[in-house]
């Protein structure tokens, strides 16, 4: 009868090694059988004359938004030189400088953003009723008080004389 083999001390289990060395014989017989990488050199097909069709996702922008986003960047990289400048001269920490670069971005996307709500207001509001009459109009300026008194209350409308 045999004995299982014990582990030697500093070296590892027989079992494992076994197993790692089958393992190392299974990726050197892939190495060698297949091939790694392959070019395909067929032509691409030939951009045709079919018209373009709109596609899913996020719609185009409104010359509107476009100008407003090209103000947002502009406004933003105005104030990377001032920013840079004041960390070269050292006299600043991280926050200091986080607050300078990014407030007028913040400033300009705010007022964007207020320009939008606005123009959104506007664009929403009610169009002006005009009303046209034609023959006589009477128009009745009078002032109504009313007074309100009691546990159960009643109100009498009295129109001046």
């Amino acid at each position: 009868m045999q004995l299982p083999e014990q582990p030697v001390a500093g070296q590892p289990d027989p079992t494992i090694r076994r197993n790692a060395d089958q393992l190392m014989a299974a990726i050197n017989e892939i190495e060698v059988e297949k091939a790694t990488s392959y070019r395909d050199d067929t032509p691409l097909p030939t951009i045709g004359a079919t018209p373009p069709v709109q596609q899913p996702g996020q719609k185009d922008m409104s010359q509107w938004a476009i100008d407003a986003s090209g103000v947002l960047k502009g406004v933003s990289i105005a104030s990377v030189p001032i920013g840079v400048a004041v960390w070269l001269i050292g006299q600043v920490d991280p926050l200091t400088l986080g607050i300078i670069l990014g407030s007028p971005a913040a400033i300009a996307l705010a007022a964007a953003r207020l320009v939008a709500k606005v123009k959104d207001a506007n664009q929403a509001a009610p169009q002006p009723i005009t009303n046209h009459f034609h023959g006589t109009v009477h128009h009745d300026e009078r002032t109504v008080t009313s007074t309100t008194r009691g546990v159960i209350a009643t109100t009498r409308n009295q129109l001046p004389k």
